[in-house]
């Protein structure tokens, strides 16, 4: 049978066969994206036949994601608060855990009129873009040390509609002159010795340079002092577990009022602190 139920059963067992966790919700949406609807639309209608080119394309995709490619590679876009982002292989796929991190950016630069606002090691562009996209008078400067990454931060930000200076810049060389009132990172934390414990989505497909990373979120810490107004906010994504180091790090360095942010799953995820 072609029917939408049966097509479902046969990705999801694939899927499930492959160690793709969730697998029903993974083939749902990758039969969602062929048939262009959603995911509700796909549930109202599993009597619906499908024709030979929509089979051949889903059968395309979930032979990709049963290599563990992840699912925003693809789809080809991956959904980050109020945007759709295009990503791909040069890039991080979003995570979940950076919309706390802009949460708690748009906490602290609330009542600025015109933030200034650098992003670094920015990527597709999600947070730099996510901030233009929610307080209109911001003004952003996305920077990364990746070619492509800007390339696809431009192609983003062009999709979007969005005015967010993106430029070349290496954290490891200094940040850009200010002053601003926020600099936030989602720098590369985790360790050589740490990759093999990662899910193949994250270990075999996305890019390397943006995982692995030691001293890169000292680097971010250390160059903030100097660019930012006082009073202006550092915030920074990390690890779980180096949530406290990064936390006296701040400390140490001189900043004020540092404090830690939990993720969604209740993790310690976001420290911040304020330039003196």
């Amino acid at each position: 049978m072609t029917t939408v139920s049966a097509v479902l059963a046969r990705a999801t067992e694939r899927l499930a066969a492959a160690g793709c966790e969730p697998a029903r919700v993974d083939a749902e949406i990758l039969l969602a994206h062929v048939l262009g609807t959603t995911r509700s639309g796909l549930r109202s209608g599993t009597s619906r036949e499908l024709d030979n080119a929509s089979l051949k394309e889903l059968d395309r995709l979930v032979a990709r994601r049963e290599l563990r490619e992840p699912l925003g590679y693809v789809l080809g876009e991956w959904g980050f608060r109020r945007l759709t982002l295009k990503v791909d292989a040069r890039v991080l796929v979003p995570r979940p855990e950076t919309e706390i991190v802009v949460e708690r950016c748009l906490a602290r630069i609330a009542g600025i009129a015109v933030p200034r606002v650098l992003d670094v090691g920015t990527g597709s562009g999600a947070i730099a873009l996510a901030i233009a996209d929610e307080v209109p008078g911001a003004q952003a400067t996305a920077i990364d040390a990746a070619r492509g990454a800007l390339d696809v931060a431009r192609e983003n930000a062009s999709r979007a509609g969005l005015s967010v200076e993106i430029a070349h810049g290496d954290l490891l060389d200094g940040l850009p002159e200010g002053p601003w009132d926020l600099v936030v990172a989602n720098p590369p934390y985790v360790r050589e010795d740490e990759i093999d414990t990662l899910e193949p989505e994250v270990r075999d497909w996305e890019p390397r340079f943006a995982i692995v990373g030691e001293g890169a979120t000292e680097a971010v810490a250390r160059g903030a002092l100097s660019v930012l107004k006082p009073g202006g906010v550092l915030v920074l994504e990390t690890a779980e577990a180096d949530a406290g180091r990064v936390h006296r790090l701040l400390t140490e360095l001189g900043y004020a009022n540092v404090r830690t942010t939990k993720d969604l799953a209740g993790r310690d995820r976001v420290v911040e602190g304020t330039r003196e």
